[in-house]
């Protein structure tokens, strides 16, 4: 297996990682911390799908997706933290005034899991986001430690992965996803 990690351009590919069974199904399309609650709330069906190929189709892609040879495989949502609902949290703190991005949800086709997809996945977030002049790039992922973590509710990442990506704990979060804390960490990108 060769992974390789692109910005996501092409919805198609978006689509087959994120995108319901179902079109008219109500599925995240990792909008939730992209745009605000209110929109968030209204777009329904076939919408999401529909906002997110225009996020694809605009001047910075809205994420990178981990490729099989052609097979899209997995996805990390990675944005400038102003442009997220992070930018106002009052769970997940803001440590400094930096125009830091934001990587907030990796996941990875159910069958391709346990395949190190994730790891290019935040590899290649790191990347795309230095490639546009981040200064650092965040994630807020779980820290489980050896607990095992709902596949559903592990879209944040887990602690480890983000440590052997280099990244380092920068705070403490009140935030907490599936019974496990989060916190933030960091990649100083300059």
């Amino acid at each position: 297996m060769v992974i390789s990690v692109r910005p996501a351009a092409v919805f198609e590919d978006v689509r087959a990682v994120l995108g319901p069974k179902s079109p008219g199904a109500n599925v995240c399309w990792c909008l939730s911390y992209r745009i605000p609650s209110k929109l968030n709330n209204e777009l329904r069906g076939p919408a999401r799908g529909e906002y997110v190929a225009g996020l694809c189709r605009g001047e910075t892609p809205p994420g990178v997706l981990a490729h099989d040879g052609d097979e899209p495989v997995g996805w990390a949502a990675v944005a400038p933290r102003a442009d997220t609902s992070y930018a106002r949290s009052r769970t997940i703190p803001k440590v400094d005034d930096l125009p830091v991005w934001s990587l907030w949800c990796v996941r990875v086709r159910p069958g391709h899991r346990g395949s190190r997809i994730s790891h290019a996945l935040i590899a290649g977030a790191v990347e795309f986001a230095r490639a546009r002049g981040a200064p650092v790039i965040e994630a807020y992922p779980l820290d489980n430690g050896d607990a095992k973590v709902d596949l559903t509710m592990a879209y944040a990442g887990l602690r480890k992965n983000f440590e052997r990506a280099g990244f380092v704990h920068a705070a403490d979060t009140t935030s907490v996803l599936a019974g496990h804390p989060r916190i933030l960490m960091r990649l100083d990108l300059r």
